[in-house]
């Protein structure tokens, strides 16, 4: 059985293993087995998967992993198949998935850095830090990182959710923004819950921190107090906004797939609700 720990790494063992876990990925698509396991594999070109890139990730436990990426209408090997990432929540294990989530993070990343944004030349990897660098201007540039907030504000026994225009029907969720250059966190908090809402909020505290890899974002979650205003909703970002009490929910999202479930969770667990 694997161990579950993972030691990020940059370069590769020489030759490459014969056996490895390979994130190999179609677009945003995982190839997994037809029952969704990920397990080790041989050399993927050993079953016909011819790729464009790949890198070396590191070892999880003591199995080395890569991440490698295909082309647009690649074929799965037999008995395999290409999956959504988002598909896979709670069918994957959950240590893989993460890995998965890094994975292509880094497989998108190296996908566009091919060539320097400065200069147009081609770059090179590093072989000391996640970067590639342009050998002509110096130019370095590394796997792209946005961090976002998610904010669960309370008024009393009620909770501040809103509903985007994606989610599934009925669905509600805790606001979330992007983190603006130049802001703190906290900021951040009180902006986008100003800009969605209308709202104002105070005692904002930080919650936890989960990564989210749709497409390259770190959400940071936070819980705030209402501190006043009425609810007035920005139609381009959400529409529909609301406080609900903890005993007349609307459908949220629950378990461990995101943050936004974590953070209502605990709402409702603290008023006995859990």
């Amino acid at each position: 059985m694997l161990m579950r720990r993972f030691f990020p790494g940059l370069v590769p063992p020489d030759p490459r293993p014969e056996r490895a876990l390979w994130f190999v990925f179609r677009g945003r698509e995982l190839l997994v087995r037809e029952n969704s396991a990920l397990d080790p594999l041989g050399q993927p070109e050993e079953l016909g998967l011819a790729m464009l890139r790949w890198q070396y990730l590191g070892r999880l436990g003591g199995q080395h992993c890569f991440s490698a990426e295909v082309a647009a209408g690649h074929a799965a090997p037999p008995g395999m198949e290409f999956r959504d990432l988002r598909a896979l929540f709670g069918r994957l294990d959950e240590t893989l998935h993460a890995l998965a989530g890094r994975a292509v993070q880094i497989v998108e990343w190296d996908r566009t850095h091919q060539f320097c944004g400065a200069c147009g030349e081609a770059t090179q990897p590093r072989s000391t830090e996640r970067s590639r660098v342009c050998p002509r201007c110096g130019l370095a540039c590394f796997p792209r990182l946005a961090p976002a907030v998610i904010v669960a504000v309370e008024r009393g026994d009620e909770i501040l959710l809103a509903r985007s225009p994606h989610f599934p029907a009925g669905f509600y969720s805790v606001p979330a923004g992007f983190v603006e250059p130049g802001e703190s966190l906290e900021e951040t908090v009180a902006r986008e819950i100003y800009e969605e809402t209308g709202i104002d909020v105070k005692d904002v505290q930080y919650f936890s921190s989960q990564p989210w890899p749709f497409p390259h974002s770190l959400m940071l979650g936070f819980t705030a107090r209402y501190a006043g205003g009425e609810i007035r909703i920005d139609p381009s970002e959400i529409e529909d906004a609301a406080f609900f009490r903890y005993d007349s929910m609307p459908k949220f999202f629950r378990g461990r797939i995101s943050i936004s479930g974590w953070l209502i969770e605990q709402f409702l667990q603290k008023h006995g609700r859990g």
